[in-house]
Parts: C-alpha cells; sequence; structure tokens
C-alpha cells in the first residue's frame, strides 16, 4: 500500500477529500501529509450546510498523532464559501474540530493525559506549549457544556473553595444527584450564585427540592430570591455545621490552657489535635490520654462533650423529635458560661431551622467537600491558577462528568 493510501486509511480521509502526498522530512523528524479537495468537490457552508460557490482558501496545518515518533502535520488549501445567508465562511474539514490547530485525534490524546497528569506533565510529555494545552483543555470544556443538555434539579448543593490566598474565593454549585459539577461562578456573592440561578431554566428550578450550603448570608439570600419554599428546602450542612463546633472547642482549649499554664499547670499543653480528632481513630497511646482528659474537670471535657451530642443529633427521622433535641443542647450550652460555645449556640438557633431541614431531607454536602479536595489537590498539582477562567475550565473538566472528546473520536 502507498503512504498516501496508508495515511488516508489511518487518517479517514474521505472523498471528496484526499491525501496528495507524504513527504517524511528525516532530518527535522517530521511527517508532512498534504491534503486536497478534489475539483469537483461541494463546498457547503458550515452554518446552513447550503450548497454554496468558493470565495478563496487559505493554507492551515494540523498536528495529529506521532508517526513512529516522528511529528506528524497535516496540511491542506482549506476553501472559504460565500454563503447568502451567512457571509463568507470557511468550510469545515473532518479530521479536527474548527478553530484548532490540531486533529481530533490528537486532542483526545492530550484529553486522556490530561485527566491522568497536570498540564505542564502534558506539555513536556507531547512537546507542546502550556497555552496549547490550556486551549485543548478550553476546547473540550466548552464542547462538553454545549453537549450537556439542560435537566430538572432536584438536590444541589453551594460551597465556596479557594481560589488563591488573601481570601479569594469561587462558589462551586454541585449537583448532588448526578454527583457532578454544575458551573464554577466568580466569587461568593449574592449576585454570583444569582446569576447561576437566572441562567438555569425556571421549570428547572421548581423542581429542587433541597440547596445544601453552609450559613453564608449571601449564599441564602441568593437561594430564597429564586427557590419556592426556601425555609423548607435550604439545609445547612452538618460539616459545616461539625467545624464551627470543633472551633468553639478549640478556642475553649486555648483560653484554658492558657489559664492552666499562668498557674504553672501544663495539663493541656500539646493536646489541640486531641481533642479535634475522633477517638475511634487514635492510637492507643493517645486515646489513654485522652480519656484521661475526657474524664477530668476540664472545661474543654464540657465543650468537647456538647460537639458529640451534636454529632449524634444528626439520625433522627422526625422533625419535631429532632427539633427538641437539639434545643436543649443550644440551652445547654447557652447556660455553660463557656464564651466560645454560646456564641456557637446562638449561631445554632439562628440557623436552627437549616439544620432541621438537613437532618429531615437527609441532605448534605459530602460528595461536594470530597469534590473540593480533589479540586484543591488539582491547583496544588498545576502550582496554582492565576486566571479564574482556567481555573474553572480545570474543576469542569475533572469534576464537571462533561462529554470532553471530539465528536468523531470516543467519547
Amino acid at each position: 500500500m502507498r503512504d498516501r493510501d496508508l495515511y488516508a486509511k489511518l487518517l479517514g480521509i474521505e472523498s471528496p477529500w484526499f491525501v496528495r502526498d507524504v513527504d517524511a522530512q528525516l532530518e527535522a523528524r517530521e511527517v508532512e501529509v498534504r491534503i486536497e479537495l478534489a475539483p469537483n468537490g461541494r463546498l457547503t457552508c458550515p452554518k446552513c450546510g447550503a450548497v454554496c460557490p468558493g470565495y478563496d482558501t487559505k493554507k492551515r496545518s494540523w498536528r495529529h498523532l506521532d508517526t513512529m515518533q516522528y511529528r506528524t502535520v497535516l496540511t491542506a488549501d482549506v476553501p472559504r464559501v460565500e454563503c447568502k445567508e451567512h457571509g463568507v465562511r470557511q468550510v469545515v474539514v473532518p479530521w479536527a474540530e474548527p478553530g484548532s490547530r490540531f486533529t481530533a485525534l490528537f486532542e483526545s490524546l492530550v484529553i486522556d493525559w490530561l485527566s491522568e497528569a497536570s498540564m505542564s506533565a502534558v506539555a513536556k510529555m507531547l512537546r507542546m506549549s502550556w497555552d496549547e494545552v490550556d486551549g485543548v483543555m478550553s476546547r473540550a470544556v466548552a464542547r462538553g457544556l454545549a453537549r450537556r443538555e439542560s435537566q430538572p434539579l432536584r438536590t444541589i448543593g453551594v460551597d465556596e473553595t479557594s481560589f488563591q490566598k488573601r481570601h479569594e474565593y469561587v462558589t462551586v454549585v454541585y449537583d448532588t444527584e448526578r454527583a457532578r459539577v454544575l458551573e464554577v461562578l466568580d466569587g461568593r456573592k449574592q449576585e454570583d450564585l444569582e446569576g447561576f440561578f437566572w441562567d438555569t431554566p425556571l421549570e428547572h428550578i421548581l423542581t429542587l427540592k433541597s440547596v445544601s450550603m453552609d450559613m453564608w448570608p449571601a449564599y441564602i439570600n441568593a437561594v430564597s430570591n429564586h427557590i419556592e419554599e426556601p425555609e423548607k428546602k435550604i439545609c445547612f450542612d452538618r460539616f459545616h455545621i461539625a467545624q464551627h463546633l470543633g472551633n468553639g472547642v478549640n478556642k475553649v482549649r486555648a483560653e484554658e490552657t492558657a489559664e492552666l499554664r499562668s498557674a504553672g499547670d501544663t495539663t493541656l499543653v500539646g493536646t489541640r489535635f486531641l481533642w479535634l480528632q475522633n477517638p475511634e481513630n487514635m492510637k492507643p497511646k493517645n486515646k489513654a490520654r485522652f480519656e484521661l482528659l475526657r474524664d477530668a474537670t476540664l472545661k474543654v471535657a464540657r465543650a468537647w462533650t456538647m460537639k458529640e451530642v451534636a454529632r449524634g443529633l444528626w439520625s433522627y427521622r422526625t422533625r419535631g423529635w429532632a427539633e427538641r433535641a437539639w434545643r436543649r443542647l443550644i440551652g445547654w450550652m447557652s447556660r455553660s458560661r463557656l464564651g466560645p460555645m454560646i456564641q456557637v449556640a446562638k449561631m445554632l438557633r439562628k440557623h436552627l431551622w437549616g439544620i432541621i431541614n438537613a437532618i429531615f431531607l437527609k441532605a448534605t454536602n459530602a460528595d461536594l467537600e470530597s469534590t473540593n479536595a480533589k479540586i484543591q489537590a488539582l491547583k496544588k498539582r498545576a502550582c496554582g491558577y492565576r486566571n479564574r477562567e482556567r481555573f474553572r475550565h480545570a474543576i469542569l473538566f475533572h469534576c464537571g462528568a462533561l462529554q470532553l472528546h471530539p465528536a468523531h473520536t470516543k467519547s
């Protein structure tokens, strides 16, 4: 089989296109495959598909998969057509996506590599620039979002994740039913989250049964403005409630440690992580020490007990019993004379309605927290992102469950 026939088969080149020539440049370690359009080839508008007269041609090139470790490039004079409705347009070639300098098969290879390695590693391995790899990722995400069908939403989670230091964040909206990131919003202001709801069809918002989030007022206000009966559907996530309680315990420990040290007592020195760790996961030595502290008459031991009582209140199945149990705990915390726990109690009382919703609707951001951990790992692997749009693309690429590959390659 001749070289041009072989490459035509490998590339899937069909009429009216054909491989005219294959030039192996051994010193440059490059193979050039020249493709042409048959003289009688029919030209159509890429927008409407109407048969149109040719306007002119422009030489284009695309990088393809390597041939025996030789860089392989396709070249062709691509016609432009003059459509009565859409004006002058460049025809679509069957081996590459519009606007790409790579063949569809090569982009698929890059996408597969990006699923497993960092952009820098992929760029080095495939001898590409960082911007070229980023372009492939951006086109893949745009392609995936265009293919994604808008579907009725039933349970979603909303949470912030850090973009850079200095308290810069983006907001991640997560479909907990389908386990995928729906959107990454530019900040964590009320208008940022409202933008998501404005862009979502109303009929798909009306089907929402729960929205799980932390107690950030901007999120509460945004959701309240866009869903029916928000007081019954907004759920304050268990993870964030536990975080507030844990912070309260840690503040009590810090205050008590300072008091005891001033009196020459070092009992609580070096015990910070003991009070934050689950006793079931402790090493035997640490567990023995913790049990002695827990049974002592320490303020932090009382605060820790309150936290543990709260941990057991998420198993109730009815609103009435759950609310009564939480109110008893809040009352105990309020009377505890432990300043940090009193502050947590005020927060719990103010947001109790959303906590009860979370228990009754069994709504949680657990999967979203796991996704946030993955996002932070991606950020660390990339040594950070300076551009918010690139950060958004990376999150949607890895966590959006999108169909990323070009149409005529694997999906």
